[in-house]
């Protein structure tokens, strides 16, 4: 009786062993059942990017505003008053608490 217990010892455990695996396959932190996780994840990662890529675009084009070739007064104006914390004398200044 031992005997034929032990021939069907190694499938028992190729058994037990292809189901571990196979409830990993569902269940696991990268199983199929966590698949609704992963796609609100990449559905958030691609609102980034898109805020991201406009907010690149709107730096790259005040970059192009601020070269010699196309120096704009109005936006060279902003910034060193920006920067400098000075304003023009008939411009209204309204002081507001950080």
């Amino acid at each position: 009786m031992l005997g034929r217990l032990r021939s069907y010892l190694p499938t028992a455990a190729l058994t037990l062993l292809i189901l571990y695996f196979a409830a990993n396959a569902f269940t696991g932190e990268q199983g199929l059942l966590s698949s609704g996780q992963r796609d609100e994840a990449l559905v958030e990662r691609t609102r980034e990017l898109a805020r991201l890529r406009a907010q690149r675009e709107d730096l790259e084009k005040r970059a192009h505003l601020l070269r010699d070739q196309s120096l704009s007064a109005d936006l060279l104006e902003e910034r060193a008053r920006s920067l400098l914390g000075f304003a023009d004398p008939r411009d209204y200044v309204i002081r507001t608490k950080p």
